[in-house]
């Protein structure tokens, strides 16, 4: 009988309840709960584990390098962040508002490291969320070009509840298709979908980065009909001080060695 109820828990692809189905039923001879409550139970099992292994899933495939969370960050030492501001960002309200948030200050300010437990939250949420460095974004407008996929790409990165952009200004060369392609997809999803932003640069320098002041002027002015800005000081605690103590990394979360 087993090895039946293997089979079609194998064919219905129930992977969870064809792990636990064999505990389930020795608990269910000891404590004889009704026909209901143990068909529930199991379904409970595998409902649980479906959950848990999307959220793998969306976790693995982030483009997150490490998994800071709020509850890590040293708000203690870097005193010019707002910190019931980032709290209310992690409410997720302003994903469902489609706007966006820039991060804007020296290196190692914990830009980053903010952006990224924010878009943690969001995947832990169910959003469909990435997070990506410039250079590597503007690499894969490129290859697009070379392959023909350039539309693929574009309709997969519209469609995110939540995109990350960091080092936005760390770029060996910028050439005139990509801004185009940057700016096509930004415009496509300023005021629908969430984007946020990390980088060295203030406004100001983001045209000479670029190379095109107009299309810069038009992406900021878009920006800024919807969007948080978050401007650390020059001066900010540089956290990667060693002096500090810091951690250099985040654990990874425990489901993805579990999945």
């Amino acid at each position: 009988m087993h090895e039946e109820i293997y089979a079609v828990l194998d064919a219905l692809k129930l992977r969870h309840a064809r792990a636990t189905v064999a505990e389930a039923l020795r608990l269910a001879q000891k404590d004889k709960p009704s026909y209901s409550s143990f068909l529930l139970e199991l379904l409970r099992r595998e409902h649980e584990g479906q959950r848990n292994r999307a959220l793998a899933a969306r976790l693995k495939h982030s483009g997150l390098r490490d998994f800071w969370t709020l509850d890590t960050f040293p708000f203690h030492l870097q005193k010019c962040v707002n910190k019931r501001a980032i709290y209310e960002l992690a409410e997720l309200d302003f994903i469902e508002r489609g706007e966006s948030v820039i991060f804007i200050g020296p290196a190692a300010s914990g830009k980053s490291g903010l952006a990224s437990a924010i878009l943690l939250k969001a995947i832990y949420a169910g959003k469909r969320a990435l997070a990506i460095t410039a250079q590597k974004l503007f690499d894969e407008f490129t290859a697009s070009r070379a392959d023909r996929s350039t539309q693929k790409l574009m309709c997969r990165l519209e469609r995110l509840d939540l995109f990350l952009i960091e080092e936005f200004g760390y770029l060996n060369t910028v050439e005139p298709r990509q801004v185009n392609d940057f700016f096509q997809l930004m415009d496509v999803r300023c005021n629908r979908k969430s984007t946020m932003l990390t980088t060295n640069l203030g406004y100001e320098e983001w045209g000479k980065f670029l190379g095109n002041d107009s299309l810069v002027a038009a992406l900021i002015s878009r920006l800024g009909q919807k969007s948080r800005t978050f401007a650390f000081p020059k001066d900010a605690v540089n956290l990667r001080n060693p002096k500090l103590g810091l951690p250099a990394t985040a654990p990874k979360p425990a489901i993805l060695d579990a999945g």
